[in-house]
């Protein structure tokens, strides 16, 4: 994220940082990417995805991910260096989008598809032809989209059996047994079980597993 700075009396004008993202591991561990000012563009932070490829291990060699919400890419591109098959990123920014293809073409690296729309209509149109054992989610906190997302996630025919989901919110994540119902709905998706959870600041983190049926069904 960028700084901000204040102008005035003994105060220092705004100027636009450079942003860098750093791979942590794999292949291009320590390789610096830089990418654009993009309003709401949150990337995960450093010690944040290194515990999360932790908890993953070696669950990312030779999977097909899925990085909605792509964003700087962060996420998608450490799965990437440590063996994923293929990366499939979503953002909705012409600019983020366009970074990413370029990290691509400089990382050489050609087991990734970028796609420019909303995770919401992606969702709706992505063809369940090609399913996906691992996903990175990180909504903007502000929006809401979080539960209705994984809704969707979870109804669309793209998550492969045994799927993980990785997912950031600003509020607690859901725990195992704590899913409502809402005006005749669930809330979330009853059959992901919260196998790894964490708290960076005001981010929190975990890690779920979709189980092929719903407890007690």
């Amino acid at each position: 994220m960028t700084g901000s700075g204040m102008t005035g009396s003994g105060m220092k004008a705004k100027t636009h940082q450079q942003n860098t993202l750093r791979i942590i591991g794999g292949y291009w561990r320590g390789r610096k990417l830089r990418f654009p000012d993009v309003e709401g563009l949150r990337p995960t932070p450093d010690r944040v995805r290194e515990t999360l490829f932790n908890w993953l291990q070696g669950l990312t060699l030779e999977e097909d991910c899925l990085d909605l919400y792509a964003g700087s890419g962060a996420c998608g591109l450490e799965a990437l260096s440590r063996g994923a098959r293929h990366v499939t990123f979503v953002d909705a920014s012409n600019l983020a989008a366009s970074a990413i293809k370029a990290h691509l073409t400089a990382l050489q690296c050609t087991q990734a598809n970028v796609v420019i729309c909303s995770a919401q209509q992606f969702l709706k149109t992505a063809s369940a032809d090609k399913r996906f054992g691992l996903v990175f989610m990180d909504p903007p906190f502000a929006a809401g989209l979080l539960a209705t997302d994984c809704l969707a996630l979870e109804s669309s025919g793209l998550l492969k059996a045994g799927a993980y989901i990785y997912l950031e919110s600003g509020e607690p994540l859901p725990e195992p047994g704590s899913v409502q119902i809402v005006g005749g709905a669930q809330s979330f998706p009853a059959n992901w079980v919260l196998s790894k959870k964490g708290k960076a600041g005001a981010v929190h983190y975990g890690l779920y597993k979709r189980e092929d049926e719903e407890p007690g069904s």
